[in-house]
């Protein structure tokens, strides 16, 4: 009879096993790492790390282990390099020597003073530490997606990038990045006219980088003044090439918004620069912000001056201004009272943090003989009211009574019960004036703040809202 071939051993048979489950395990985390964008080299440090440190939990030391990988065939070889002492030696205990009678059980040859290199398996460590060395390795590369994530976005911090709506929540926007980085636009940072669908491109600035639980956090913002600098930096060549700079913005996102520019050329006006032909170079950045209304502001170092440019496009008057309280008493028509106030005390609130200081307006007591302050009525009407009327550019008594009260319940948070009383302490004051005017009869002294009409620019140094 012939003789049946004998099999494989079950040393074989193991040691096949092993490199099965470290080929397995290297091939799945290279199609992990690959799947991440993470480079041959970064993968192969990440590889060395883990497997080492399952040696030192194993053995304590790794200084006398080799640790040899090939990514492209899944191949793994540990070798564990150690010295050979006589059996009576003092040092056999060191991590990095063998006695000779151990030596000769793995070669029968070996002596005292050789080395040997003696190949350690993966099933060596145990199932538990493989399955440890599988989710550190993801873990790891998940870790460094993180710290690429916030170094990347933390130096694109004032930066606009474009991204993809993902998802779409009542209080916020899921943004993929075209790493598909997950960045989020918060409701408060949009522009209150953007809806979003998935699939929409959105353009916004890299606001800010949190950090919540060890996971960075890429906030965007499309209603940050950044936004908008930066869009004029794509649209205007001379603010990128910096002959324009842009000195301050401000935004009420949606609605207005001021920017003042200067030139370091005389030869370019900074405003027109930045209006462009026919408004070419403006309107971009209008349409991108949803038709917010842009001013264009020539900056000065005259205060005076600037702050008539910023309340354009109302004309002042005259002004005072206080630096030691930081605010400015600014002294127009009845007329420019109101386009200096704007839609919602948008303009005023503008054009104050502009310029830093705190503006209040009031009329050119022009059209009458005699009038009183309204800090006169101080002891019958309650200071809180008369600040009210002051934000709506009524500072006298004659110019509450010339307005009627709708239109001041409309623009301030009176109640039409407390207007009448106004009123009425008012009239009692100027009782014996045949000609004052009353809600009913008398013109309106200036338009409200929600039917202004658009007027030219206060001066030539400033350009009229872009819409």
């Amino acid at each position: 009879m012939a003789k049946k071939a004998a099999g494989p051993s079950p040393q074989e048979v193991a040691a096949a096993a092993a490199d099965l489950n470290a080929r397995m395990l290297i091939e799945n985390f290279q199609e992990f790492a690959k799947s991440r964008n993470i480079d041959r080299p970064t993968m192969m440090s990440i590889l060395d790390d883990v497997f080492r440190t399952m040696i030192k939990k194993k053995f304590e030391d790794d200084s006398n282990f080799d640790v040899i990988i090939n990514p492209d065939n899944g191949d793994l070889e540990i070798w564990r390099n150690r010295e050979i002492v006589d059996d009576d030696s003092e040092d056999i205990w060191d991590l990095d020597k063998i006695p000779l009678a151990e030596a000769q059980k793995i070669e029968p040859d070996f002596e005292i003073g050789e080395s040997v290199a003696e190949p350690i398996k993966i099933d060596d460590f145990g199932r538990r530490a493989v399955l440890l060395a599988r989710q550190t390795l993801i873990q790891r590369v998940k870790d460094m997606e993180r710290d690429n994530l916030y170094q990347k976005y933390k130096d694109l911090v004032g930066e606009i990038i474009t991204g993809e709506v993902y998802q779409v929540w009542s209080r916020e926007a899921l943004i993929l990045d075209k790493d598909e980085n997950e960045l989020v636009l918060p409701k408060a940072e949009q522009i209150p006219k953007d809806r979003y669908r998935k699939g929409d491109t959105v353009r916004a600035v890299v606001h800010r980088v949190d950090v919540v639980n060890g996971t960075p956090k890429v906030i965007l913002s499309r209603a940050a003044p950044a936004f908008l600098e930066r869009l004029f930096e794509q649209e205007v060549p001379e603010i990128f090439d910096g002959l324009i700079t842009i000195k301050n913005v401000v935004r009420e996102p949606g609605e207005r918004a001021k920017v003042a520019v200067e030139s370091y050329d005389e030869r370019i006006d900074p405003v027109g620069a930045c209006v462009g032909m026919k408004g070419s170079r403006i309107h971009p950045v209008v349409r991108e912000l949803m038709n917010e209304n842009i001013d264009i502001i020539n900056y000065t170092d005259n205060l005076e001056l600037f702050i008539s440019r910023a309340l354009s496009p109302a004309k002042v008057g005259s002004m005072k201004i206080s630096e030691q309280t930081g605010r400015v008493s600014v002294f127009m028509k009845p007329d420019q009272v109101s386009l200096a106030i704007g839609r919602g005390g948008a303009n005023i609130k503008l054009a104050s943090r502009l310029v830093g200081m705190e503006i209040d307006v009031f009329r050119e007591a022009t059209d009458y003989e005699e009038d009183i302050s309204l800090d006169e009525f101080s002891d019958e009407i309650e200071p809180w009211i008369i600040a009210e009327l002051k934000k709506i550019g009524l500072d006298t008594g004659r110019a509450v009574l010339a307005v009627k009260k709708d239109d001041i319940v409309r623009r301030t948070e009176l109640e039409e019960e407390t207007v009448d009383d106004v009123y009425r302490i008012i009239r009692q004051e100027f009782a014996d004036d045949d000609d004052l005017p009353t809600e009913e009869t008398a013109p309106r002294a200036a338009a409200t703040t929600d039917e202004a009409a658009p007027a030219a620019p206060a001066n030539p140094d400033s350009a009229p809202a872009a819409q």
